[in-house]
């Protein structure tokens, strides 16, 4: 433990080092806030919901700072008639009154949105309400559609209408409705307050009605949004401690199984050194992808039998072989020969001189291993065989793949979680190659 805590302090020595020990503790950091921030179950309902959970988001949006570069892309705006819009109830007689309502925002933004909705929470017994519209521009430019019964919860696209874009002279209805007349061939939106005013009628004493509108925007968030309109944070934030926890608990296993088997054999020699190194050699010509890609396909996708599977594939690897030549050496040591010598057990030998003395050059593979093993999750998921429940960084290529995010301009949502793996790899690795030059005599420098 002594040399491994001298050599854990030269790490101060290595600039590339103290690099990557800090994004893995932004790594850490980050994982944490997101266990207490977004707690599993919430997490998976979220992501694993479906589109009406999100269907105040836009869909398709890039994260909002890229506003910050110099564009003015536009923003999803939300009115509610219980919280921000004005609402007046008119009795007109018997149990019929008129509930008009009047949403009115500003629209400072370059681009026009790319959908418009309503989302209605109506009471009544049994007759419907009835609404009809009438959306003002800040010119005075008035435009009167609709006409439709609505229910307690219903939600009017009114960017799809058809009565609206023969209004609007067959332009689209996100177009028209923000067209500035003076824009020449060059569509721009006018820019000012806008209105939309419901007149909802109900027909039934206590009747009441309310409703939402949502101007989408094209931005949305820190990492935007994808065809479901699900907020991508929430796959990058819990794809945080999914990789972590994946890498670090696969790696740790693997390499301290792969040192006790080695140690063990060359100890015992004769069968057990001949079994264990026969069963190594099978499984290194065995290839590790297709017997994974055979277990997702025919027994289960889950998380943790994929890493089951990657430890007990890895465990006979190469590695055993790196090890026995160590402990080989290690085997004729004098300190070897003094417990011999005073009669220590075999498995005393063992875990207390061997295996200890082969920790420190264990320490570098175990943390370069880290990245490749969430290198590998993030393959298996972008080829269909990732865990279908949780949100991780390859679930999320795998969408952006299947919806054809670069064909169709998606960037972001390839970019985001390729550099969130790119990262992990290089903070992983610059602390490996530094523990690999501490703590591999053949590396060391002074």
């Amino acid at each position: 433990m002594r040399t491994i805590w001298e050599g854990l302090k030269q790490l101060t020595l290595y600039k590339s080092a103290m690099l990557g020990l800090g994004i893995i503790g932004i790594l850490v950091g980050i994982s944490i806030y997101t266990v207490i921030a977004i707690p599993y179950h919430e997490a998976i309902n979220k992501w694993r919901g479906g589109e009406e959970m999100w269907l105040d988001n836009p869909r398709n949006a890039m994260p909002a700072w890229v506003n910050l570069f110099g564009w003015n892309l536009p923003e999803t705006i939300k009115v509610d008639s219980r919280t921000g819009g004005e609402k007046e109830v008119i009795p007109l007689g018997g149990e019929t009154s008129e509930v008009r309502i009047r949403l009115t925002f500003d629209y400072p933004y370059d681009g026009f949105p790319p959908e418009i909705a309503v989302a209605f929470s109506a009471t009544y017994q049994v007759k419907k309400p009835f609404v009809a519209f009438t959306w003002i521009t800040p010119d005075g430019r008035e435009y009167a559609f609709g006409g439709q019964e609505v229910r307690d919860r219903e939600r009017i696209t009114i960017s799809t209408s058809p009565e609206l874009k023969r209004v609007l002279g067959m332009r689209n209805p996100e177009v028209g409705l923000f067209l500035d007349p003076d824009s020449g061939d060059e569509p721009r939106p006018l820019k000012g307050t806008y209105t939309l005013v419901i007149d909802g009628y109900v027909f039934e004493e206590g009747a009441d009605l309310d409703a939402r509108l949502i101007v989408y925007g094209e931005v949305y968030g820190l990492a935007g949004t994808d065809a479901k309109r699900r907020d991508l944070m929430v796959a990058l934030l819990w794809g945080t401690p999914i990789a972590l926890a994946f890498g670090l608990f696969g790696a740790l296993v693997t390499s301290l199984a792969s040192l006790l088997i080695a140690a063990v054999g060359v100890w015992y020699g004769r069968f057990v050194d001949a079994f264990i190194q026969r069963v190594t050699e099978v499984r290194m010509i065995l290839p590790t992808l297709p017997i994974l890609i055979m277990i997702g396909t025919f027994y289960s996708r889950s998380l943790w039998v994929m890493l089951g599977t990657i430890i007990v594939l890895s465990i006979f690897g190469s590695a055993i072989k790196s090890n026995r030549a160590m402990f080989l050496q290690m085997k004729t040591a004098p300190y070897i020969e003094a417990a011999r010598s005073y009669g220590a057990p075999n498995l005393r030998i063992v875990f207390r001189y061997l295996v200890p003395k082969a920790i420190p050059l264990l320490i570098p593979s175990f943390v370069i291993m880290i990245p490749s093993l969430v290198f590998l999750e993030a393959s298996l998921a972008y080829i269909g065989l990732g865990d279908p429940v949780l949100p991780t960084w390859g679930k999320v290529l795998q969408d952006a793949s299947q919806a054809g995010a670069l064909y169709k301009g998606f960037y972001y949502w390839v970019l985001e979680p390729a550099f969130l793996l790119m990262l992990t790899g290089v903070g992983f690795t610059a602390v490996g190659f530094a523990l690999d030059r501490i703590f591999n005599p053949r590396l060391r420098e002074i």
